[in-house]
C-alpha cells in the first residue's frame, strides 16, 4: 500500500443524463463534495476497477481519478482545472445542469 501524491476522487460521466458524476460511499453523486477520496494506491486502485465495471455495465464513461486538495469540513476540491470546471457544471445556461440540480436540492454552490 503506496500512499499517493495527492488524494484522489473518481469522476466519470453518467450515460442516462449526460452529467458528470463523482464516486461516493453510496455510488455515484453529482456533487463533488460527497466525492470518496482516497489516499493510497490500493484503494485507487478499488476505485478504478469499480469504474471500468461500471463502464461494462453501461452506467458510465470517461472514468478517471483527479487529484483533490481537501478542505477543513473533509470535502474534496479538485486541484486540476478540467475537474474544477466539470465539478460546477456547466459554464453557460446556469439554469440547467448540476447548477440548477444543486439549487433545487438547497445545496447551492
Amino acid at each position: 500500500m503506496a500512499g499517493l501524491e495527492r488524494p484522489q476522487i473518481l469522476l466519470a460521466s453518467d450515460l442516462a443524463h449526460g452529467d458528470v458524476v463523482f464516486l461516493g460511499a453510496s455510488g455515484w453523486e453529482r456533487d463533488c463534495h460527497r466525492a470518496k477520496i482516497v489516499y493510497d494506491s490500493d484503494a485507487a486502485a478499488a476505485l478504478q476497477a469499480f469504474g471500468q465495471a461500471e463502464i461494462a455495465k453501461n452506467h458510465v464513461v470517461d472514468v478517471y481519478l483527479a487529484d483533490v486538495a481537501v478542505d477543513a469540513s473533509g470535502a474534496p476540491e479538485p486541484l486540476h482545472y478540467r475537474e474544477k470546471i466539470r465539478a460546477l457544471g456547466p459554464s453557460v445556461r446556469r439554469d440547467l445542469g448540476k447548477q440548477a440540480w444543486l439549487r433545487r436540492s438547497g445545496d447551492a454552490m
